[in-house]
């Protein structure tokens, strides 16, 4: 019973961090990665399809994402999915493949996204404390319960908190390594 509570808590944890790191790989640095645009859906026959479904989406060079359609007809599509993003990039098409350049990050912008990045981590660290939480009042049912002895709810108690801490560091070293990405010029 306790080892089912302290894996459930585990797994969850680790949902938050792979969370949060989808949602930093959003968090567009100076340099231009195809993921960037996972998140873009575009309107083919009626139906919103993820980018990556009806395009080959490639680097260029290190500043430049290449987005080359299946159909000729989708690239106005995607070009105006892409300029309609959250992300603030304006693709130009050249030919048949859609250029979309990533500019320079200004030292305000920067700042800007380091503020996004820090809230991203804070929501994480929320989530994590919200799994120890329950698993804490998991583990008091059961002593409530006499399912589980004093002690033994004591220790579970303090693994609990080890996992917390660990995966608290976790998303520290990820904020961390996001945040020196950023400042790179």
């Amino acid at each position: 019973m306790i080892n089912d509570v302290k894996k459930s808590a585990e797994q969850k944890m680790g949902k938050s961090v792979e969370t949060l790191k989808a949602d930093l790989g959003k968090v567009r640095t100076g340099r231009a990665h195809t993921g960037l645009l996972d998140h873009i859906h575009v309107d083919y026959y009626g139906s919103m399809m993820p980018l990556a479904q009806v395009a080959n989406v490639t680097l260029a060079d290190p500043r430049t994402i290449a987005v080359q359609p299946w159909e000729k007809k989708l690239i106005p599509v995607v070009e105006k999915a892409i300029r309609d993003s959250d992300l603030g990039l304006n693709p130009a098409t050249h030919g048949d493949i859609v250029r979309v350049p990533m500019p320079a990050l200004t030292e305000e912008r920067r700042k800007d996204l380091i503020k996004v990045v820090r809230g991203e981590a804070e929501n994480a660290r929320v989530a994590i404390r919200n799994v120890r939480r329950d698993a804490n009042e998991q583990l008091k049912k059961l002593l409530k319960d006499h399912a589980v002895s004093e002690d033994e709810e004591r220790h579970a108690q303090a693994d609990v908190q080890k996992l917390t801490d660990r995966f608290i560091a976790e998303v520290d070293k990820q904020l961390a390594d996001k945040e020196k990405d950023l400042l790179a010029i």
